[in-house]
């Protein structure tokens, strides 16, 4: 998760993810080449006491400097395009889980393990343990496989909340009277925290996610013990 000193992305715990810290690095090197160019320009340009008169106006000048934009638009419109379809992307999810926003919690329902139903709520600073996390921590987490195909459908009980992992690379907005679906793979173990990243009310900031990925069988053993 990310710190108070932490500048960067989240380390990625999904493919999604990946997909989309790559992207950001693909984006940031264009930026950079683009903004050593100009920036070498305008130094030579204002050290320069001489004027060439064929550029003050010239077709060829004009040719360049809208046909070299539009190509570095293309390179990153494809992508940008790519990645964007494979976020919507839901291929045979192996399980689905759906939750729905409350003001102010998050409510979770497993139909494909008998209807497993909880409401998850953040656990108030005064209870919290020694090792939780200040207004991130949750009494119920949202116990998930590693390594599977998951489908989380989203809607919202009054109104719009956003259901927010950024490891996992999910962001979908939770509306009432809508479903919402997204799909992700979590890669590896752990605890994934996030938060409802859409202004809900006045305890908005109250309402976090944790998503704890575990092994198949510890799964399955947390939804045997659930359903008893």
């Amino acid at each position: 998760m990310a710190t108070w000193a932490y500048l960067g992305f989240q380390d990625s715990a999904s493919p999604l993810m990946e997909q989309l810290i790559f992207f950001h690095d693909h984006i940031m090197l264009i930026l950079i080449l683009i903004i050593t160019f100009v920036g070498y320009i305008m130094s030579t340009v204002l050290t320069n006491s001489f004027i060439n008169r064929f550029m003050l106006e010239h077709q060829s000048i004009e040719l360049i400097w809208t046909t070299i934009p539009a190509i570095i638009l293309i390179f990153i419109a494809l992508p940008s395009l790519h990645l964007l379809y494979l976020l919507d992307e839901v291929n045979n999810p192996t399980m689905t889980i759906k939750t729905v926003g409350h003001q102010w919690y998050w409510s979770y329902e497993y139909s494909d393990f008998l209807n497993i139903e909880f409401d998850s709520y953040m656990i108030p600073s005064n209870e919290l343990e020694s090792l939780g996390f200040r207004l991130l921590d949750v009494d119920n987490r949202t116990v998930l496989p590693m390594n599977t195909q998951i489908r989380i459908i989203i809607t919202a009980a009054d109104v719009i909340h956003s259901w927010t992992v950024p490891a996992l690379g999910v962001k979908a907005d939770a509306i009432p009277g809508r479903l919402n679906q997204s799909s992700f793979l979590v890669t590896r173990p752990g605890l994934f925290y996030g938060q409802c990243s859409e202004i809900c009310g006045a305890n908005h900031s109250f309402m976090p996610i944790v998503v704890e990925s575990v092994s198949t069988n510890s799964f399955l053993n947390w939804i045997s013990s659930n359903s008893d």
